[in-house]
């Protein structure tokens, strides 16, 4: 059984700085992207970020670029978003995500697996 894990989440002034951390575990992620998703209260989940399984490629969301970056550690299984110059418009719930595809097409089907998701809070 796959199980992804995040944690970092809180509640942060805008213009301040979070790093979201999501553990998998359960089989191999060999070949797997991994990547982040967020689900803000009333809207629909919407793609953040996506890294292939060696890092060589990322892909991000047009109202992040520049202020997120995603990044890997293979052998703790584990991906980490650091979110910086946060808005008010980035409160939501951040959802990991993991499958056996690319960093771009990450940001256009829907992943196999998923977290249980952590709260970002940002205040303004």
């Amino acid at each position: 059984q796959v199980t992804l894990v995040e944690s970092g989440g809180g509640l942060v002034q805008a213009g301040g700085s979070l790093r979201l951390s999501c553990a998998a575990s359960g089989r191999t992620f060999s070949g797997y992207a991994m990547g982040w998703f967020r689900q803000a209260p009333g809207k629909e989940r919407e793609f953040v970020a996506a890294i292939s399984w060696r890092a060589f490629s990322t892909n991000y969301a047009d109202s992040v670029k520049g202020r997120f970056t995603i990044s890997r550690d293979n052998t703790k299984n584990t991906v980490y978003l650091q979110m910086n110059s946060l808005k008010p418009e980035d409160t939501a719930v951040y959802y990991c995500a993991a499958d056996p595809t690319t960093a771009q097409t990450m940001g256009v089907l829907p992943p196999r697996y998923w977290g249980q998701g952590t709260q970002v809070t940002v205040s303004s």
